[in-house]
Order: structure tokens, then C-alpha cells, then sequence
């Protein structure tokens, strides 16, 4: 333990926070149902998510936190015993010992941590479209999209990827009768058109935007290796949780990106996961800082899909807490999920910001010894009103506490502790490196310059009878035949399909071979992808 109190000191079963008239206890069979930290900008919001962050790595649970300003770096660094620490210390009667927490930096633009990487596939329609700012037309044509290359087998890697596919859906208005038949793209084509009228002005659209999202660095992010979540997901030698720290304070130059990104990791978590039920502690937990930017302008459906996965992934073990200035930030419906509460002082020179005061005064259970209202407004800095959830579920009192110093350093790391940080990680090597895999691109890109194997099987030789065909078929199509070190995201879907097309084949479907390949492939991969809540892609 870090604080050496017998009353004080976090127990096997719960987190100190703080402390007033009353002590505030985090309990973490509870904590997975979830929390909010809120306060105006300099009044302690950092402090208490390092408090938390520290409590629940030291009970061995993995943290996932997004560092917007840099200062939660400092979780890695032994605590410095300054004044102003050992007074709250001494104050609170607690003896303050430095410690340090085994931790992971990671950065979508690989600069000051490992790079984090997805594919488009994996990242799914609904979310890209909110990435993209597409209106409910180019929403529409961005699914149809997903479906063609969900359906022929084109694994849509990084951006080129979808770039190559889009370019492939627009009808091509310049080929008429039979040299329509020789367009090599035409049997996608007219998939897409089964969907739908897609047009090349609505296309031209998502193109422009998908530029913006490049501009931003969405490059950077799509591709791989793709993250592997579960590497969030370990404790140290010590029995500790890994502190997981995405460095953002560049990619919320992009809001959007940004926003969408932790909505992502959110919804892979979910999908992943099995369900757990009452767990002693929890899995994960996940600090999402600047949450209101989750909400902004987001569209009814994809409201409906967060307020889901923030109610049914706490069964899977993992507790979400939303970081932001004001509780009004978050929308009702989810922040009627969010059972633990510290909310820092909040300033009301505005009528929105007196609103925003009551608001907050609202979300908690009434305490009669203290007027909420007025306490939001008086709290000084490290101070906070908090609630959390006591032994049957229910919020506890609010209490005016004054939150416990952190046993780490406070402030940022400098480059040479973060490049020793880096040298030393559990994952160096793993995803510092960018892998260009044979995807949709390439596999368009041979199509058109007519070194695909043609759907009737007429390209190359029939040594092999046919399933030998079939299998040069597949494997040219997606690359399986391809010698590699590694199997992309792209291969392991072209090896599931290979493997239920010959097993078709060998179970008395050969008369169908006469179809094109791409209905074949249709079928079999309409059974092997299935999308989840927020449209990233699952397998079974």
C-alpha cells in the first residue's frame, strides 16, 4: 500500500478517494458501473483521475486513460514529496510515500508512443461516416460500400483501400453493351447497384472527405498491425494493472478523429469481451477525457448505440468514466448510467453556467448537512463533492471531501523518461512498424490490369481438376497464395472463405461452379463477417 494508515489506506476491496466530514471509499466490485469527473478547467479534474488511476492499478486492474494535456504522464515517475503535498498528507492523516506505476504510451501518429492502428473493415461504417461528417445520402452509399467488399472478400485495410473500392462501385457510364461485359470491376459494380442507386457525385463526396480525415492524419491510423486490445488488458510483474496512456494532445486537434477513435476502442471492448457478471473488481477501466466531444452533433442512431454499449459493457467486466467540465455535457440517458460522481467546482457568471450548477447540484443524492448548490460554486482547487455507490448499487451521500495527494509525480515526463518508458515496454517491436498487406487495392488494381484470374476459371491452367481451379481462384483473388510471413487481416478472411467454398464444393454444390465467383464468395462471406452494435466487424 502506498498510504501507510491502518484506517485510511486502500484495502483489497476498495479505493481511498478523499476525505471531509466523511471518508470517500471507491468500492470495486461497483466499479464497473461506471463515473463522471467533472469540474472547470484548473480545478483538480487531472488529480482525481491520477487518484483513481493509481488506486485501481495497485488492485490489479488495468487503466486506459487519454492524456490531453501530457500532465498524466507523470503516473510513471516516483512522487516527489513537495510541501504542498506532505501539508494535504499531514492534513488528511496520511503518511505520503512515493511510488510509480508500470506504464504504456501509445499515439495514433506513433510520435510519443506506440502507434495505434485499425483497419477500415474493423472499423465499420457507422463509425467512419461519424469520422467523416457524411450526411444520411453518403452514410448510405459509404454501407453499400461495406456490404460489396463484406460480401466479395475485399479486406479494406487503410485508406487507399477505400479509396480503390469507392472508385470501383460508381457505375461506369462510358462502357455500353458488350464492352460493358469486359469491364473486369463489372460484377461490383452492379453488386453495389443492387443495394441501390449510387452515384459518382455522392462518391466524389466521401472522397473529398476522406481527403480532410488524411489531412488530419486518419493515414496514420488505418492500417497495420491493428491493435490488439487485449495488450491494454495486463498487469505487471507485480501483480499491478499496466497504466495504458493515449497521448492526445495532438489528435484532439481533430475532435472528430479523436472522439471516434475512444468510441471505437469502446465498442471492440464490448464486442470482444465475454460476459463476466459480478466481478470482485473490474477488467478494465477506461477514462475517456473531453467526453462532450462523444456527443457533439452526433446523430440520433449513433446516440442510441453509445447509450447500449455504455449500459450493457459494464457486464463485460469494463467501467467507463467520462471526464469533462460540465455535467450537461453528457446526455441524460447516459448519464443516468454513470453511478460514481466527483464533480470539482464549477463557476456561474452565465445563465448556462448557473443551469449547469443546479444541473449538477441535481445528479446527486441529496445530503441534508450541506447545500450542493453553493458548495459546487465555493469548492477551492483538489476539493470536490463526491458520491459513490455504496454496497447495494444505491449513490451514496454527497460529501464535500478534499481529494487524497497521488503517490506519483503530478506533471508531465520529459522526452528522455518517456524514450526510457518506450525502450522497456512489454510491446516494443510489436506495432512500431507500418505492414503494407495485399488488400482491396492491390487486388482491384490487378483486376483492371487483367492478371486476376477470371470468374469462369479460363485464366491459368486446370491442372488440379476443380477444386484445384477454385482454390487458384480464391487464392489469386485474395493473395492466399501469396508466401508471407505473417497472415494479414485480409488473408485470414480470404483462408475462412477458401475453406467453406471447397467445403461446399466437396458436399455436392460442383453444378454451381458455372456461376461467377463472386456469387460464390458472396454467400460464404455473408455467413462468415457479422457486424456489431456500432458496425466494427466480429467473427465467428
Amino acid at each position: 500500500m502506498t498510504v501507510q494508515d491502518s484506517k485510511l489506506g486502500d484495502t483489497d476491496d476498495k479505493i481511498f478517494v478523499g476525505k471531509g466530514d466523511e471518508q470517500a471509499w471507491l468500492t470495486l466490485a461497483l466499479a464497473n458501473r461506471h463515473g463522471l469527473v467533472t469540474g472547470a478547467t484548473g480545478t483538480g479534474k487531472t488529480v482525481s483521475l491520477q487518484v483513481m488511476a493509481e488506486g485501481f492499478a495497485r488492485a490489479g486492474v488495468p487503466v486506459f486513460a487519454s492524456d490531453i494535456k501530457g500532465d498524466l504522464s507523470g503516473i510513471s515517475e516516483v512522487g516527489v514529496p513537495k510541501d504542498f503535498i506532505l501539508k494535504r498528507a499531514t492534513e488528511m492523516g496520511l503518511t505520503f510515500q512515493p511510488d510509480q506505476f508500470s506504464t504504456v504510451f501509445w499515439d495514433v501518429f506513433g510520435e510519443q508512443g506506440h502507434p495505434v492502428r485499425a483497419t477500415v473493415t474493423e472499423m465499420g461504417p457507422l463509425l467512419l461516416a461519424r469520422m467523416l461528417d457524411l450526411n444520411d445520402v453518403q452514410e448510405g452509399v459509404l454501407n453499400v460500400a461495406f456490404r460489396v467488399a463484406d460480401e466479395a472478400g475485399l479486406a479494406l485495410i487503410d485508406m487507399k483501400d477505400l479509396r480503390a473500392l469507392l472508385d470501383a462501385i460508381v457505375p461506369d457510364s462510358g462502357k455500353k453493351g458488350a464492352d460493358a461485359e469486359q469491364d473486369p470491376l463489372a460484377p461490383i459494380r452492379k453488386a453495389a447497384q443492387g443495394f441501390g442507386n449510387v452515384s459518382k457525385a455522392t462518391v466524389g463526396t466521401i472522397q473529398r472527405q476522406l481527403l480532410v480525415l488524411e489531412n488530419q492524419g486518419g493515414t496514420k491510423f488505418f492500417g497495420e498491425p491493428a491493435l490488439t486490445l487485449k495488450d491494454f488488458m495486463k498487469t505487471d510483474r507485480d501483480g499491478r494493472g499496466m497504466v495504458n496512456i493515449l497521448v492526445a494532445d495532438k489528435l484532439l486537434q481533430s475532435p472528430r478523429l479523436y472522439a471516434t477513435f475512444l468510441l471505437w476502442m469502446l465498442s471492440e471492448l464490448f464486442e470482444e469481451l465475454p460476459e463476466a457478471g459480478d466481478l470482485p473488481k473490474p477488467k478494465l477501466v477506461f477514462f475517456f477525457d473531453e467526453a462532450h466531444l462523444l456527443f457533439n452533433d452526433a446523430p440520433k442512431a449513433l446516440m442510441d448505440k453509445i447509450e447500449q454499449v455504455v449500459r450493457l459493457i459494464r457486464s463485460k467486466g469494463v467501467g467507463v468514466y467520462f471526464v469533462t467540465q460540465n455535467p450537461i455535457d453528457v446526455p441524460d440517458r447516459v448519464l443516468g448510467q454513470l453511478g460514481n460522481r466527483v464533480q470539482h467546482a464549477l463557476r456561474a457568471f452565465t445563465p448556462r453556467d448557473q443551469k449547469a450548477v443546479a444541473a449538477a447540484a441535481q445528479t446527486f443524492r441529496p445530503n441534508p448537512k450541506l447545500d450542493t448548490i453553493k458548495a459546487i460554486m465555493e469548492l477551492g482547487k483538489g476539493e470536490a463533492l463526491v458520491s459513490f455507490l455504496e454496497g447495494n448499487g444505491t449513490p451514496s451521500m454527497v460529501e464535500r471531501v478534499m481529494i487524497r495527494p497521488p503517490s506519483a509525480r503530478i506533471g508531465p515526463i520529459t522526452p528522455e523518461e518517456r524514450n526510457a518508458i518506450m525502450a522497456a515496454s512489454p510491446v516494443k517491436g510489436k506495432y512500431d512498424t507500418a505492414v503494407d498487406s495485399e488488400s482491396a487495392y492491390e487486388i482491384l488494381q490487378k483486376r483492371l490490369a487483367g492478371t486476376a484470374a477470371t470468374a469462369d476459371g479460363s485464366a491459368g491452367g486446370n491442372g488440379g481438376g476443380i477444386l484445384g481451379q477454385i482454390g487458384s481462384i480464391v487464392g489469386t483473388i485474395f493473395g492466399t497464395n501469396v508466401r508471407r510471413g505473417r497472415l494479414s487481416t485480409g488473408q485470414v478472411i480470404a483462408r475462412d472463405v477458401t475453406r467453406s467454398v471447397t467445403n461446399q464444393v466437396i458436399g455436392g454444390m460442383a453444378a454451381n461452379i458455372g456461376k461467377s465467383v463472386g456469387g460464390q464468395l458472396g454467400g460464404s462471406i455473408g455467413r462468415t463477417l457479422v457486424r456489431g452494435a456500432l458496425g466494427g466487424l466480429l467473427r465467428r
